[in-house]
């Protein structure tokens, strides 16, 4: 199943290496009255003594290519600085002849009148335009409103994956690294700052312009570099170990930076430490950007961030808001180490980047945040995440093979993130922390500066921990998908359990193994826990069945198979082992983990057709007393799920909804709608979660509706009470009012949104308007989303809050989609591909048929996105996986009223 290196680079398109970057002396001037900015770069190049080698017709080698996007070329020129050969003598320049853009393959090749020597060392310089583009990719701007209500333009950068080309001409390949000088030239009155501390600071003559010149960085990727130029406050402290960090705001808000910069401080330290490896950099900025694709970027020393994931108001912010905005800079800051020191050579292992920046985030935010559960959120967060990709037959492996670069697009996704974060938590769990930790450290230390692959970071793990890492993680990355484990016989004694486990290939539709696919088999360790713990030894299973036998600590006693929920994998019980389960899970003797564990599997069983619907609504009889946040996520997915499916069916829907109220109204009688005194993080998650389960299956009941309306209208009277209307309920407050009320509440929601001080505030709005009960309120969102009103980053909210609100808004919001389909397009331009992937999402991926289904494959046959084509094809295969699911449903007992009513 491994590969070698020279069988993966096959097929990849690549510049020549016979001509190497080693350095980039770049300099810019962006001109904010007409949005272009003029460059100059001068790299130093190496050639190759094989460099006239590949030269067409015998001919010797006169062009230099490399990347460029949208720039407009005014001259190029090299000199020979050092070379052996004499036909160019050191000292001698040359023009370009010619300037050839190839705009497919985003090129620019520069032909010389002479052949370029071999064995040389150069400097080729070049004289270029382009433009602060609006499209949140390569150096571009972003409107914001100042202090005094003037609105005006700052300028940033964001370059992974393929963006630096837009900036600068260059080897715009991760593996083509170099040291990287940035000179900016900026008005006077605004600030600019790049990857390293600044080196001068001139006022050009004329006063109006000054010139910053900003220390080389370390060798590093082009996707890396970044610059912003623009009005900015900060705060800033400085680390224990001694590294100061900033985190820029917008003027007057330098106080939402607080937060942030507390996490950066911390998690700088424990990464320091966990690595073994100081932070290699004098600085670290973190920048807010009004305007931001992402969540944000890991450029080295320079992070930056979406306002939502890195600025909080320290009055108003959600407990939601402060665990996302500690996640997202743990997880940036973990790249500094992992993915900026050292880089994946190509794309295909875009997973060691994001995957073990995936598990990190986590790491640093429990090392922070102790009592915040990260490990057991992990379970309902992004392991269920990547599980329901992966379960697609239209998912990808984790090491997916890679061309065009432009791909690498189509797998910034749940399997590269999550399902690589959740493969190295197994690692960890396999390995154990010390020989983990160990082994991250060697492998940092031996490539530091340089680029990896997959392989390496096996082999220093192999080295540490002295296991066959390399083979038991081939499964994992190489291939697609994940395995079910079913017990298929089981022998329960007084003193322990035997029990006969069978691995097969998983799929969320329970669609028929061909032979090919029945071969797919896993290494996977087998880890179990009783009531007394987790169970120390552990097996692999290598081959398609295994025994194991565990002991039990009374002749009664539960076993829970994949104890901490540390592997991918579903997992099948008996009847027997769940109704033993069932002590565990009452009493909480089983931990929270396992608990939502056991909830999610069913869940997926049961859309798969290897569980019964029944046997799901009885293992939920078992968590009637449930108060853990972490296994109520569980809950709320089987709820949320079972009827966006049963919407399909109003007959079925009826007969759930009472039963669903029932549930939701339990824990509302437990927590209520008030805080207490002794509420801690996850306390104040788990009610935010209930009044949204209210908004849901709650909206109509009259007391409900009664404290929304209260609560809405002291939040009216004044904005900023946060004890009538904290930020962790208003998104689903704002539902119940406009799902009540009528045209005259969804005005009032929506004023907000031009009141609210902050992004973070307007995303209430934008949550909850389309779930307006009135079908005009629902077709006003989807105008109101592409009418320029809402940052092109944002656009999508409404349109999924329209679809997810009902049958009818999934309808409004896809013939929207429909009849706007070019105007859509347009608006999102060439900026990046995940906007429209978000939009597909909201606005086609809601239903349950095979009849839409089809529709919606013919519409995108017809109308084509390539660069989404797998987010439809996976959209495409969710949708005929619930219409199976549904009609799973019909033929069983949950069709008969008599089976819902003995239950409520």
């Amino acid at each position: 199943m491994t590969s070698s290196s020279s069988d993966k680079a096959a097929g990849r398109v690549l510049l020549p290496s016979t001509i190497n970057p080693t350095r980039y002396d770049l300099k810019f001037t962006p001109h904010f009255e007409n949005f272009t900015f003029t460059g100059e770069s001068s790299i130093e190049l190496t050639t190759t003594s094989n460099l006239h080698d590949s030269a067409a017709n015998g001919e010797k080698c006169r062009e230099i290519t490399l990347h460029s996007k949208e720039l407009c070329f005014a001259s190029a020129s090299y000199v020979v600085v050092k070379t052996n050969r004499e036909e160019s003598p050191e000292g001698a320049a040359f023009e370009a002849e010619e300037i050839r853009v190839n705009n497919k393959m985003h090129t620019v090749t520069f032909v010389f009148g002479d052949a370029i020597p071999a064995e040389a060392s150069l400097v080729l310089t070049i004289k270029y335009t382009g433009f602060l583009n609006n499209e949140m990719a390569g150096f571009y701007r972003s409107k914001y409103t100042d202090i005094h209500g003037e609105s005006k333009f700052m300028a940033s950068t964001q370059f992974e994956s393929l963006d630096a080309r837009r900036a600068f001409p260059c080897w715009d390949e991760p593996a083509r690294k170099a040291i990287f000088g940035v000179t900016l030239t900026v008005p006077k009155n605004l600030d600019a700052f790049s990857n390293m501390p600044e080196l001068s600071n001139k006022t050009l003559p004329g006063g109006k312009l000054k010139e910053i010149r900003f220390l080389d960085t370390p060798v590093m990727s082009t996707y890396l570099v970044a610059f912003c130029v623009g009005e900015f406050d900060y705060v800033q402290a400085q680390t224990e170990h001694g590294v100061l960090v900033r985190v820029y705001t917008p003027p007057g808000k330098s106080e939402s930076g607080l937060f942030a910069l507390d996490c950066a401080t911390k998690s700088l330290d424990a990464y320091d430490d966990f690595f073994g490896i100081p932070y290699p950099l004098p600085k670290l900025d973190m920048v807010a950007i009004p305007e931001f694709a992402m969540g944000a970027m890991e450029n080295w020393g320079l992070v930056t961030y979406r306002e939502v994931d890195l600025l909080i108001d320290p009055t108003k912010a959600s407990s939601n808001q402060k665990q996302r905005v500690c996640t997202v800079v743990t997880h940036e800051l973990a790249h500094q180490w992992f993915g900026n020191l050292v880089t994946m050579a190509w794309w295909d292992d875009l997973w060691l980047n994001e995957g073990f920046a995936s598990w990190a985030e986590n790491w640093a935010a429990d090392v922070i945040n102790p009592n915040w559960c990260m490990w057991d959120q992990f379970t309902t967060g992004h392991l269920a995440s990547a599980m329901r990709l992966d379960a697609l037959r239209s998912s990808h492996p984790i090491q997916v093979p890679i061309q065009h670069a432009e791909e690498v697009e189509e797998v910034f996704d749940a399997i590269s993130y999550c399902k690589g974060g959740s493969v190295v938590k197994m690692i960890r769990a396999v390995l154990g922390m010390k020989a983990f930790q160990s082994g991250l450290g060697a492998y940092m230390k031996k490539h530091a500066y340089k680029n990896t692959e997959t392989y390496d970071l096996w082999q220093a793990w192999q080295d540490s921990s002295g296991m066959p890492v390399q083979e038991m993680m081939a499964s994992w990355t190489e291939q697609m998908g994940f395995p079910l484990v079913t017990v298929s016989e089981e022998k329960w004694e007084d003193d322990k359990v035997t029990l006969t486990l069978e691995q097969e290939w998983f799929l969320s539709d329970g669609s028929e193994l061909s032979e090919e696919d029945k071969e797919k088999k896993w290494c996977i360790p087998i880890l179990t826990c009783t009531v007394e713990g987790t169970q120390q030894d552990m097996i692999f299973m290598r081959e398609k069945t295994a025994t194991i036998t565990v002991p039990l600590p009374s002749k009664d006693g539960w076993v829970k198979l994949n104890a901490g929920q540390d592997v991918p994998m579903r997992v099948k019980l008996t009847s027997e082992m769940i109704d033993r389960l069932s002590t565990g899970i009452q009493s909480k003797t089983l931990p929270a983990v396992d608990r939502a564990g056991l909830l999610l599997d069913g869940y997926a069983l049961v859309k798969a057709g290897k569980l019964s619907p029944e046997s799901l609504i009885k293992l939920l009889s078992n968590y009637t007393d449930e108060d853990d946040y972490t296994v109520w996520t569980g809950i709320a997915g089987i709820i949320g799920g079972l009827d966006a499916v049963l919407s399909d069916d109003p007959t079925m829907c009826g007969y759930f909804k009472p039963m669903a109220k029932k549930i939701v109204m339990g824990l509302h009688d437990k927590i209520g709608w008030d805080a207490t005194e002794s509420d801690g993080h996850l306390s104040t998650l788990l009610r935010g979660m209930m009044i949204n389960l209210l908004s849901t299956f709650c909206h109509d009941d009259a007391d409900v509706a009664a404290e929304a309306w209260r609560r809405f209208a002291l939040f009216q009277e004044n904005h900023g009470d946060m004890k009538s209307l904290p930020s962790d309920m208003r998104t689903s407050v704002f539902k119940i009012v406009v799902k009540n009320g009528g045209e005259k509440e969804y005005e009032a929601v929506k004023a907000y949104f031009d009141l609210a001080t902050d992004n973070a505030e307007r995303k209430f709005v934008l949550g909850s308007l389309g779930h307006a009960s009135d079908p005009k309120l629902k077709l006003r969102t989807m105008e109101w989303s592409i009418s320029g009103d809402i940052k092109l980053q944002d656009f999508f909210y409404p349109m999924g809050s329209v679809s997810h609100s009902s049958n009818e808004g999934r309808h409004i919001a896809w013939e929207f989609f429909k009849d706007n389909f070019e105007a859509i397009k347009k608006f999102i331009g060439n900026a990046s591909p995940s906007l429209m992937d978000a939009v597909i999402v909201s606005c086609a991926g809601g239903y349950c048929s095979d009849e839409k289904a089809e529709e919606i494959d013919v519409f995108f046959k017809s109308h084509p996105v390539p660069k989404s084509s797998r987010k439809i094809q996976q959209t495409l295969e969710n949708m005929r996986a619930n219409a199976k699911f549904l009609g799973m449903l019909r033929a069983s007992a949950l069709s008969k009223e008599e089976f819902w009513s003995a239950l409520v």
